[in-house]
């Protein structure tokens, strides 16, 4: 099972630096400008996307958890919550690349989603807490 898991973080780290590296490279502009811009009405659509996000990947996130079937074994269990993990995080880096490219403004909610990205690591102490809820 430890070799299952690992295969997660490794997922995970890929996903996580990835996105850093992307956001570094084509951020770099709005990054020396870091602040929360202005918002009109215009905008605000921009504002609900790392909103939206973290409720969809958790909905859904949620959603496959429930589906998986409690009379499984562990090991069972793993590649059902690999998939969903893999649900959200993938989410939340679309979401996080949507704002980095359609709104380069709006650079420090993606960072905010980065950095959510970055807490939602696995652990073996997070997994079976999950897959026991």
């Amino acid at each position: 099972m430890n070799e299952k898991i690992r295969i997660l973080k490794v997922i995970h780290l890929a996903i996580c630096a990835g996105t850093i590296i992307v956001y570094f490279i084509l951020g770099q502009n709005s990054i020396t400008n870091l602040k929360i811009p202005t918002i009109d009405s215009t905008s605000i659509v921009y504002l609900a996307i790392p909103i939206l996000a973290f409720g969809l990947s958790n909905f859904l996130f949620k959603l496959r958890l429930k589906q998986i079937d409690p009379k499984l074994k562990p090991e069972e269990k793993l590649p059902l919550y690999q998939a969903a993990s893999i649900t959200r995080w993938a989410i939340l880096e679309g979401s996080a690349f949507v704002i980095l490219f359609l709104k380069p403004d709006f650079i420090a909610f993606g960072i905010l989603i980065i950095l959510y990205l970055i807490f939602l690591r696995p652990t073996e102490e997070k997994i079976n807490n999950d897959l026991s809820n």
